[in-house]
């Protein structure tokens, strides 16, 4: 089990790992955030509002599943983005430079902080 400051650090031990936030989904804050390269509290808010969308989109849908994360892509760096099961209203926002990191294992290292980390 670990807490929020060690998650952080633990994705932030990922090649290519620039920064890495836990946000609370209803009101867009920060709980704990390390790294940067990426204005964390304009991308906080920012992803607050893509979580929220994507999950009125599932409803509107009539899908009753759980979103495990959301990828975005850009042109020098992958965004991810992975709502907490065992604590709803909460996510992982990580960010890493593509050249430099490996996807999968950052996926699963996201996974792996999400089941450990106690808030």
């Amino acid at each position: 089990m670990s807490t929020i400051n060690q998650a952080m650090q633990e994705l932030l031990t990922l090649d290519g790992a620039m920064c890495a936030a836990l946000v609370d989904s209803s009101s867009g804050m920060i709980l704990g955030q390390i790294g940067s390269g990426v204005d964390l509290e304009v991308a906080a808010a920012g992803n607050t509002e893509v979580v929220r969308a994507k999950m009125k989109t599932m409803r509107s849908l009539g899908i009753s599943d759980v979103i495990e994360d959301i990828l975005i892509t850009l042109g020098k760096q992958y965004h991810i983005i992975r709502p907490m099961a065992r604590k709803e209203g909460l996510f992982i926002y990580l960010v890493l430079d593509k050249q430099k990191s490996n996807l999968a294992l950052a996926r699963r290292k996201a996974q792996e902080v999400e089941k450990e980390l106690i808030v």
